[in-house]
């Protein structure tokens, strides 16, 4: 674990899931248009299949997902995905008589549900909001597996040290519980503080609590 190489997340890529060739080749040609790079898939498990579960962690982007589909439903596949700590941002296509369960999708997490028949501007629109969603994730989810490979890389005996510090104990009380000299507790502060890349007390608290 101490030595595994940092989690990048894949590059941004449109998800377009769809049962509907002449849909998928429509929606594709479109986001070449203006430049946006896409992937396709003919349904829900082809998409899941195409993708091992560690990678559905990293994936950047965002997926549009038609909701009835044969086999696994949109929903269903948003239901596994969500299993799986996918955080692509989903944009469902629906039809009229699928609102309600559009809505369902919605407080299940979805990022929008888009009717059908739409305007191409509108789902554009939609998707490059989702992008900068997915962006701002994946920022967040890099920084903390940087702080977790950092946090990784103390011993034993600097965890037990940095416990205490941020629990806002006094050098010698915590040399006192671990019954070692005061000098080596403020050794492996320093060794803490350095392998962390903490500047501030304050700022390694941070760190340990994006964690928990």
């Amino acid at each position: 674990m101490k030595n595994s190489m940092p989690i990048k997340p894949l590059a941004p890529l449109v998800h377009i899931v769809d049962d509907d060739e002449a849909v998928r080749d429509s929606l594709s040609m479109l986001l070449d248009s203006v430049g946006i790079k896409n992937a396709n898939y003919a349904s829900a498990q082809s998409f899941l299949d195409s993708h091992q579960a560690a990678q559905l962690k990293l994936l950047s982007g965002c997926m549009v997902l038609d909701i009835r589909m044969p086999g696994m439903s949109g929903m269903e596949c948003q239901q596994r995905l969500a299993e799986l700590k996918c955080s692509l941002p989903i944009i469902f296509i629906t039809g009229h008589g699928d609102v309600p369960m559009a809505v369902e999708t919605m407080k299940r997490g979805a990022f929008e549900f888009i009717q059908k028949p739409f305007r191409e501007q509108q789902l554009l629109d939609c998707i490059q909001a989702a992008l900068v969603i997915s962006k701002n994730n994946h920022s967040e989810s890099l920084y903390s597996n940087q702080i977790s490979e950092r946090l990784l890389s103390l011993t034993d005996r600097e965890k037990q040290v940095m416990q205490g510090v941020i629990s806002g104990q006094a050098n010698k009380v915590i040399a006192a519980e671990m019954n070692i000299s005061q000098r080596t507790v403020e050794i492996h502060r320093a060794n803490v503080m350095e392998k962390t890349q903490a500047k501030t007390l304050a700022e390694l608290v941070k760190m340990v609590l994006t964690q928990d």
